[in-house]
């Protein structure tokens, strides 16, 4: 069975945090890389952070230094520190396979609103 069920999101003032929370099927989780993904309105979905099965991380220029990824492997799941949170993060939060594209199976994500 293909299961993404995102979590953890809500609303933040600006410089707040929050943590993301993913559980993932074995079919998506296992022997990959994952990463979290935004979409915000009117634009594409980007990648922000992916995590390697051995825990080797990456980071967009745009979350740097802010958001930390990590991942339990025991548990299939996959989880987003996310700190000193800006208006511009507000988006909906994806988890899935490092390289995932628009025909892969989605799930329904988690909104991250940041006010200023």
């Amino acid at each position: 069975q293909v299961q993404l069920v995102e979590s953890g999101g809500g609303l933040v003032q600006a410089g707040g945090s929050l943590r993301l929370s993913c559980a993932a099927s074995t079919l998506i989780f296992g022997f990959n890389a994952m990463g979290w993904y935004r979409q915000a309105p009117g634009k594409q979905r980007e990648l922000v952070a992916r995590i390697t099965t051995g825990g080797s991380t990456n980071y967009a220029d745009s979350v740097k230094g802010r958001f930390t990824i990590s991942r339990d492997n025991a548990k299939n799941a996959v989880y987003l520190q996310m700190n000193s949170l800006k208006p511009e993060d507000t988006a909906n939060y994806y988890c899935n396979r490092d390289g995932a594209n628009e025909y892969a199976y989605w799930g329904q994500g988690t909104q991250v609103t940041v006010s200023s």
